[in-house]
């Protein structure tokens, strides 16, 4: 066969494969629970191909009523931003789980009652998943990655159950009680800024408080404030410089909820760490420089890809990873 023919066939044959991988699409989903004695929590888990053990992503979501795939009920619409990150890892050969957190969407017959849920029972279940993917034989290793909130959560538990590694997305590094003192600065009357102050101190110092503010009611209600005492009593700065692995920090430029100086501290805290900026990257993993009406569309925007810079700086940290 002469080489022009040869370069043709090959040409074509190259040309398919990548048609047929366009084809494809995004890696499909799989159901995936976690069993626990009080009740299933319910995940997904993207898992590419392989002929040998890969490395595997777990993905916790942040705060509030956030699911799985980082869309939050008290939000118009989707923005899709876990799972779009999910299956960009997959598109990269990173598999990943991500799961609704106890008590959210799928897993919301598993969720307590208000007055007995603590910071700890997410912890918990993160560390389960940690486990079990842990004893996986499809996978090579373990990386914890915790958005928002989730990051607290996640170097938490990927201490407890031993993770091969952590990120730290759009994480804060100061105590919840003092991120609460930051958004409620010059914002309430002298009086009701005082009580506020004494509700948080209270509670800090792992105390019930009966004289809450009735304006502020929903925030330090009986039933919650058991679970504010768990969730204050954990610094995430102090927590992440406790970490015996390898720790990767990113933050967004224009992120209107965590500022780029909560991920400095935290690499103050961890200096071994690696700091990810990403410019123009928001709180849910989009690319929006704009005025605030379009940047908070993004929020409910599911056409917007996660941050390209994103992806790279995850792929680039995990690939470098030793096996489990």
């Amino acid at each position: 066969m002469k080489p022009d023919a040869l370069r043709m066939i090959l040409g074509a044959f190259a040309f398919a494969v990548v048609a047929a991988a366009a084809q494809a699409g995004p890696a499909a989903d799989q159901p995936i629970v976690l069993d626990t004695p009080t009740g299933n929590v319910a995940g997904s888990l993207i898992a590419p191909a392989s002929k040998g053990p890969i490395p595997v992503a777990l993905i916790i979501a942040g705060s509030g009523p956030t699911d799985r795939n980082g869309n939050s009920s008290a939000l118009p619409g989707a923005n899709n931003s876990l799972m779009l990150l999910a299956q960009a890892l997959g598109d990269a050969g990173i598999a990943s789980v991500r799961y609704d957190k106890r008590g959210i969407a799928a897993s919301l017959p598993a969720g307590p009652s208000e007055a007995y849920l603590r910071f700890e029972t997410y912890v918990d279940d993160a560390a389960g998943w940690i486990a079990m993917l842990r004893r996986d034989p499809r996978f090579s290793s373990v990386t914890v990655i915790g958005h928002s909130e989730g990051s607290l959560i996640g170097m938490l538990a990927a201490k407890k159950a031993g993770a091969n590694a952590f990120v730290s997305v759009a994480g804060v590094a100061r105590g919840a009680a003092d991120v609460l003192r930051t958004q409620f600065a010059g914002k309430l009357p002298p009086a009701l800024a005082a009580q506020n102050e004494a509700a948080l101190v209270s509670l800090e110092g792992g105390r019930t408080t009966t004289s809450a503010p009735k304006e502020l009611a929903a925030l330090y209600r009986d039933s919650v404030q058991p679970y504010l005492i768990s969730w204050f009593k954990y610094v995430p700065a102090e927590r992440i410089a406790g970490l015996d692995m390898p720790v990767l920090i990113v933050q967004g430029t224009t992120d209107i909820q965590v500022a780029v100086g909560e991920a400095e501290a935290l690499k103050k805290a961890r200096p071994q760490a690696r700091l990810t900026i990403i410019p123009g990257m928001n709180h849910v993993l989009k690319m929006v420089d704009a005025p605030m009406p379009a940047h908070l569309a993004s929020y409910s925007d599911p056409a917007l890809p996660v941050a390209p810079a994103l992806v790279t700086a995850l792929v680039d940290f995990v690939r470098a990873l030793p096996a489990k």
